[in-house]
């Protein structure tokens, strides 16, 4: 599953920012719902929650900016502490920047390994009280200030992008009394189980002709898969693309999106931390000259399958388009050189029962949140009949939710009221900021998707889209010495003024 979570953003040249910021620890309780079976047996024991801190811009009487990490290490928002969106705020409020894990995340685990059991206490009600708790009783290690910097004594402003977008946006509204304000980044409040509409991001903002291909190749692979149904072809296929040890129709169709068009999240503003690989994709299967001459051999099989799966609109250009498409998921795979590891097996119980903490908090701490919780499966199947998807309708919450199964034991859906309670694409509250990517696949879980009440964007409740932009573009950010023209983006850099601005305001009491 394609998480919400990113890659670390770092640049090449800069500091290494965890050299820039000691990590330090804070105790907090594992369980802080003692009267909910939800999480029996109950816990009377702490774990340390890690964090950062910088006062390079702190001045007396200046907030607490609290960026919160989300799915990920919290090792991998330094940059944002070093020159993005934490920066920014801190330098025009005079204000001390955190940073702070989440639980079951980078070294933030408060039991010994993930099996089944252990991971009880990761919900996200139980991850906002942690941070609750934090705000309200912090003294930070090594900083020598005159007066108290918790909640009680200073005013706090949360931001988070994606997932932690939504959690400071329910941060406000459960502990209103201990955040002054948020800050939610492409935040997705509300949970929604088949979450096709991810797709729309790229669907209606990509290049048309790149896109137009892609749900051509999807319609050929579906008519093949789904319409014929017969093994032989399916293997014929298979073989064509160059992946013939993959085993499963729909591990198969998985790899051609996963590696094509499920790149189109990974893009960014800046071209030193942004992923290439869509306009890699686009580059490849819009091209209408050869790029893998070693591949023309299969023009005719290509040709034959094309017809055979009922697509009709075919010709030479679109043979030509599925070759370079080919040859580019190849250099890619390496599966043609080396087939051994071209399995791409999303059915493999074996891997799913793995529990260390060291091998797999990558997908096993997000799987379980999204099994239990929050949903997000990205679907083809999802798709309404008059709506030609751009990936394969094989692609279905079945398919999707193997992981729950195999490595949770978890067979029923994500009970997504536990989150949708606090109000989903509803919620709102004073000094509650909402600012969302235009062409972002995740805004269609958001207070900016179509489906969503029209609202009117204030001083005291903004509401910004971002022209252009995907996935919290307005996080990371440059040090004044490597802005240049078009860098960033105007759309980016005046959401990014607009949050100084209206945060500033909201200290002000405007």
């Amino acid at each position: 599953m394609r998480d919400d979570g990113d890659a670390p953003l770092t640049r090449r040249d800069d500091v290494d920012p965890s050299t820039l910021y000691p990590a330090h620890n804070f105790s907090v309780p594992i369980d802080h719902w003692h009267n909910d079976t939800l999480y029996e047996p109950h816990s009377n024991g702490t774990f340390p929650l890690r964090y950062w801190y910088d006062a390079t811009y702190y001045k007396p009487g200046g907030p607490v900016i609290a960026l919160m990490s989300g799915e990920t290490s919290g090792k991998y928002r330094l940059p944002f502490m070093q020159k993005g969106i934490l920066a920014q705020l801190a330098q025009a409020t005079g204000g001390l920047s955190v940073i702070l894990e989440h639980r079951y995340y980078g070294t933030s685990f408060p039991v010994p390994d993930l099996s089944i059991e252990n991971l009880r206490f990761l919900t996200t009600d139980q991850s906002l009280a942690d941070t609750a708790y934090f705000a309200k009783n912090i003294v930070f290690e090594g900083l020598d200030v005159k007066h108290g910097l918790t909640s009680h004594d200073t005013p706090w402003i949360v931001y988070g992008g994606s997932y932690a977008g939504a959690y400071v946006a329910f941060l406000r509204k459960l502990y209103p009394d201990v955040f002054f304000g948020a800050i939610s980044s492409s935040g997705v409040p509300e949970a929604i189980i088949d979450y096709w509409q991810y797709w729309l991001g790229p669907l209606n903002y990509g290049p048309p002709d790149c896109m137009n291909t892609t749900q051509n190749f999807a319609e050929v692979i579906d008519g093949i898969l789904i319409g014929k149904n017969d093994t032989k072809l399916a293997s014929r296929l298979k073989t064509a693309f160059l992946l013939p040890n993959v085993t499963y129709d729909d591990d198969f169709a998985n790899v051609l999106s996963d590696l094509g068009i499920g790149q189109w999240q990974s893009r960014n503003w800046d071209p030193a931390v942004g992923d290439p690989s869509f306009d890699n994709y686009c580059g490849n299967i819009t091209n209408n000259t050869v790029l893998y001459p070693k591949l023309e051999t299969s023009r005719q099989e290509l040709l034959n399958l094309t017809e055979i799966s009922g697509y009709e609109d075919v010709d030479d250009s679109f043979i030509t388009r599925m070759i370079n498409f080919i040859g580019y998921l190849d250099a890619l795979t390496g599966c043609s050189r080396n087939p051994d590891p071209c399995f791409y097996n999303t059915h493999n119980t074996t891997y799913y029962q793995q529990d260390s903490i060291s091998t797999t908090q990558d997908w096993r701490s997000w799987g379980y949140q999204y099994c239990t919780q929050w949903g997000y499966y990205q679907t083809g199947s999802g798709f309404p009949e008059n709506i030609r998807p751009p990936v394969s309708r094989l692609i279905d919450v079945e398919y999707s939710s193997i992981v729950c199964r195999d490595a949770f034991n978890i067979t029923g859906p994500p009970d997504i009221n536990a989150i949708n309670k606090y109000g989903g694409f509803d919620i709102a509250y004073d000094r509650l900021a909402f600012v969302d990517g235009a062409a972002d696949p995740w805004k269609y879980a958001g207070p900016h998707a179509p489906a969503a009440r029209n609202r009117t964007s204030t001083t005291n409740m903004p509401f910004i889209e971002i022209e252009g932009a995907v996935h919290h573009w307005d996080e990371n950010g440059l040090f004044a010495n490597e802005t240049v023209k078009n860098l960033p983006p105007a759309p980016v850099a005046a959401a990014q003024a607009a949050e100084a601005s209206f945060v500033k305001a909201w200290l002000l009491g405007e």
